[in-house]
């Protein structure tokens, strides 16, 4: 693929930018993360709707590397909270919230409310920019049901509360292989794949 030998992804989250390269490692292009590339600029995440959001991020390292950038903004929606977290879910704890935080913040909130009627998605909207300004997005969504207590070890986020019926476990339960075959994410990155093998 000559038009894209190169890839940013513009995340300082280690745990997502191994989840993508693993998703696309049977491609020719070499991905970079801000952190590679010494990005310690902050990214802006001020926009109303993940798009938006993710937009922003490609938009900066775009107009300062000249390189094609792939943005990514995902949240947990719950329907028990009309939707929140939503994009504020990781820091839906407080500014500088640790997953735990977030973790005991959204059982809080939950409290009283009986397993039915905890119903859940992960949401995750990539944006791929390119320099002369082509811009393409995809969108992931994964149900689930949300638990009484943590279970697990794998993933981050609210993985350990995130639980799939068809699979008797939650996400963090799960272990990455699975996770990356039927997650948000790898929903999302799945259409960026048949995009890189399609587009010419």
């Amino acid at each position: 693929m000559n038009y894209l030998s190169r890839l940013i992804i513009a995340s300082h989250n280690s745990h997502k930018i191994d989840e993508m390269r693993k998703i696309l490692m049977d491609f020719s292009i070499q991905i970079f993360s801000l952190k590679d590339i010494n990005w310690k600029n902050p990214h802006l995440e001020n926009g109303r709707t993940y798009y938006e959001n993710a937009l922003q991020k490609v938009r900066s390292v775009v107009d300062h590397f000249g390189e094609p950038a792939l943005g990514e903004d995902s949240g947990l929606e719950v329907d028990a909270l009309e939707g929140k977290p939503g994009m504020y879910s990781a820091r839906y704890g407080g500014c500088g919230a640790s997953d735990k935080d977030n973790n005991c913040k959204l059982l809080k909130a939950l409290q009283g409310i009986p397993f039915d009627k905890r119903t859940a998605r992960y949401r995750c909207t990539l944006v791929l920019l390119f320099p002369k300004g082509e811009v393409y997005t995809w969108e992931g969504t994964c149900e689930g049901i949300i638990t009484f207590e943590p279970k697990g070890f794998e993933g981050f986020g609210y993985d350990p509360l995130f639980f799939l019926p068809e699979y008797k476990k939650t996400f963090a339960e799960l272990g990455l292989e699975i996770k990356n075959k039927i997650s948000h994410r790898a929903q999302a990155l799945a259409k960026l794949r048949e995009f890189f093998q399609n587009y010419h």
